[in-house]
């Protein structure tokens, strides 16, 4: 069973590799699309570009 220490060095080597993929602060978001919470409609970040700023939350609500 590997150790906690090997758990974290696993996790900080995908850390180092994924972060410079992230946006920085500053950056324009990505374009994407969801759906609505009927799962009709779609949604795009564009649309509120110009707007108050949006907030996403993201989980597991089940």
């Amino acid at each position: 069973m590997p150790s906690i220490i090997q758990h974290w060095k696993k996790s900080k080597a995908w850390q180092r590799q994924h972060d410079a993929l992230a946006p920085k602060p500053g950056d324009v978001a990505p374009a994407f699309e969801l759906r609505d919470v009927n799962g009709e409609n779609p949604i795009r970040l564009s649309d509120f570009r110009g707007q108050k700023p949006v907030a996403l939350i993201f989980g597991s609500f089940t």
